[in-house]
């Protein structure tokens, strides 16, 4: 049996192990890790996106069970897909009936999107440790159209570790880029395994 938990999902190394572990962990993740660790991070990336005048139709990389397009919805924004890795994941988001549509994509293989297709793009715990690293930002970033925002978090711990920064300052001169940072979790959980921050990338694309 796969071993459900924050410092597995750390430890991925593979597509294939994202898949195995989120398979298993999909009917009781909402419960066991977003509920129990009061999952905060889907909330400010979601707000930021708002605060900064984003609009849909909105793709959600990473959408997992969909914590961050429920939160964007609440903000006001409906048009909203959402891509995942995970089949199992994205089933469990359906059943909430929170996207228009979803498909399942490996990010560092491409996503079938063409250029430009979405106004905004957000991503929540999806480029951290064992995740995404930086060489996926312009797979989706590309995806944003002119006048578009990106709002895409990476876990504090993976920040300058993985050379995100470095790829940052490398992106073409049409993006614009400000980055703030976020708890990841409420404040009963600060501190509880040493990565509980965030930062959020926010692409404004030109």
């Amino acid at each position: 049996m796969t071993e459900r938990s924050l410092e597995t999902a750390y430890r991925l190394r593979t597509p294939e192990d994202s898949r195995k572990l989120y398979a298993a962990w999909a009917r009781d993740y909402d419960s066991s890790f977003a509920a129990a660790m009061d999952y905060q991070l889907p909330f400010w990336v979601a707000q930021t996106f708002v605060e900064r005048d984003g609009k849909g139709p909105v793709l959600d990389v990473g959408a997992g069970t969909g914590l961050a397009a429920f939160a964007l919805r609440q903000q006001g924004i409906h048009q909203i897909d959402g891509t995942d890795i995970s089949a199992e994941m994205l089933g469990v988001a359906e059943e909430k009936d929170l996207y228009e549509r979803t498909f399942i994509a490996d990010i560092t293989a491409g996503m079938p999107v063409p250029d430009g297709a979405y106004r905004g793009v957000i991503s929540s715990g999806t480029f951290t440790l064992g995740h995404l690293g930086p060489l996926a930002l312009p797979e989706v970033l590309r995806v944003i159209a002119p006048g578009g925002l990106g709002v895409i978090s990476v876990g504090l711990a993976h920040y300058r570790a993985a050379s995100f920064d470095l790829a940052v300052a490398d992106l073409p001169e049409n993006i614009q880029v400000t980055e703030i940072e976020v708890p990841i979790y409420g404040p009963d959980h600060q501190g509880s395994n040493g990565t509980d921050a965030a930062i959020l990338i926010c692409a404004h694309v030109r």
